[in-house]
């Protein structure tokens, strides 16, 4: 029966497109109608990038990207949930519906917003090359030669990649609290990253009696903004409205100066208006 073979091969094949079409498409994010409907904010946040994200002497979770999520889900008038992620993960986890949206030192660049959306800026980081004051490196070139550490996937990783020269060392670890281990053991002593985590480091450092790290080289300033997916405006459009509200009220620049130590920068409360 060659027509009922024929028609089996073509079922079989029209399922096996079907499944392949199904695990290449990413998951459809939640609305804000549904984050509204369950009352549960999923937010991503990487817990290991202090004092963005992690976790305090209790296990708590803490830092300003964790205040952060927490006002933005008291403003929607739900629950927080929080998804640990990793700096590599944040895109994906939201992408595959793990999160409805990443609060998670996530700079926003022209890549990653062919992938994502971003909402204006809530905050700033800068992304720097820090090492012992004995070590000579006055700009990126004199990298050359030297290992570098820093977190996978993150804007930092991206910039020393990028500016480094040919004959860098970059050792990529999976997030700042590996990389920062790394130098605290001795391991490692320059380090690609924001200047909250190079203060954090210095603190584990002080209290080994080792030296700290100095900022070196500040290879850029990129604004942060919370990812949302694609195709999902309202929800979008409702993270805007509370982050201009909340930078005009003064409470994200109260989370920011708490952890990092200084006021927003002008260019991020220049979004509340």
């Amino acid at each position: 029966m060659p027509g009922f073979k024929s028609t089996l091969n073509l079922a079989a094949a029209a399922v096996a497109a079907t499944t392949l079409l199904t695990t290449a498409l990413p998951a459809q994010a939640n609305t804000l109608a549904q984050v509204e409907q369950q009352k549960v904010l999923r937010v991503a946040i990487d817990l290991n990038a202090p004092p963005f994200g992690m976790k305090n002497s209790d296990l708590k979770a803490v830092g300003s990207d964790v205040e952060t999520a927490e006002l933005l889900a008291q403003d929607l008038g739900v629950k927080l949930q929080i998804v640990p992620t990793t700096q590599a993960n944040r895109i994906p986890f939201l992408l595959t519906n793990k999160a409805d949206i990443v609060v998670s030192s996530l700079s926003i660049t022209p890549q990653r917003k062919e992938v994502v959306d971003f909402s204006v800026p809530y905050a700033a980081i800068q992304s720097v090359i820090a090492a012992p004051a004995s070590e000579a490196i006055k700009s990126i070139a004199d990298l050359k030669g030297k290992t570098v550490v820093t977190a996978r996937g993150t804007t930092n990783d991206a910039n020393v990649t990028k500016l480094a020269p040919a004959g860098t060392n970059i050792v990529r670890f999976e997030d700042d609290a590996t990389a920062m281990t790394a130098v605290t053991s001795g391991r490692a002593h320059i380090y690609s990253g924001a200047p909250a985590i190079i203060n954090s480091l210095n603190k584990n450092l002080e209290k080994q009696g080792a030296k700290p790290l100095d900022i070196k080289v500040v290879m850029a300033t990129a604004m942060l903004g919370v990812g949302v997916a694609k195709n999902n405006p309202q929800l979008l459009e409702k993270i805007n409205e509370l982050i201009r509200q909340d930078l005009k009220n003064g409470k994200l620049n109260t989370i920011y100066k708490k952890y990092h130590g200084t006021d927003l920068p002008s260019d991020v409360t220049a979004g509340a208006q």
